[in-house]
């Protein structure tokens, strides 16, 4: 019986299998390549918030006025790329599938296509505010979420990888002004 089922449904269980070799081999518990059910909902909830943040600092160098926060943004927006490769060669080696049902879920943290409508259609200072206000709410939720994943999750390169946005976000948080 797979564990995953509870967490995913019974297609997590389907997806780790080869229709032409059958099943994979089981990783260990613990070892790399075992992901457990915080594991796999971070990995998913974290390319989702990341993918929906980059759309906004897109936004930032021709609509902000404040040289700080154009500087960070281009700091994040380079590191949340970094860390999108490395949570979607994660996702692939989980074998997550395809179609993320996180993408577009409205959660705290999470940057809405409305969100971006209104930020595009404003500029300098009350641009510069709102994507403060984004950016924090991002990082706050980021920090809970990796927070979550330390504490729970049991896949070694998963956890390495919240770790470090557990770094990043406290980092950028003091940046922006708001502590972590």
């Amino acid at each position: 019986m797979c564990i995953l089922i509870t967490v995913l449904g019974p297609a997590a269980c389907a997806a780790a299998e080869d229709p032409v070799a059958g099943p994979s081999p089981s990783p260990t518990a613990g070892g790399a390549g075992f992901f457990g059910g915080t594991d796999l909902a971070w990995v998913e909830i974290t390319i989702a918030m990341d993918e929906e943040l980059l759309p906004l600092l897109a936004l930032v160098p021709a609509n902000g006025s404040d040289p700080a926060l154009k500087a960070l943004s281009t700091e994040v927006t380079g590191v949340h790329e970094r860390e999108l490769t490395a949570l979607r060669g994660l996702h692939d080696q989980a074998k997550l599938p395809a179609e993320n049902p996180h993408k577009g879920m409205p959660m705290p943290g999470m940057v809405t296509p409305e969100q971006v409508t209104a930020a595009a259609a404003a500029r300098g200072k009350a641009f510069d505010d709102l994507v403060r206000d984004h950016l924090e709410a991002h990082l706050r939720q980021g920090l809970k979420l990796a927070e979550s994943e330390r504490k729970s999750g049991v896949e070694p390169q998963t956890r390495a990888l919240a770790a470090e946005v557990l770094r990043t976000r406290r980092t950028y948080l003091t940046r922006l002004g708001k502590g972590s």
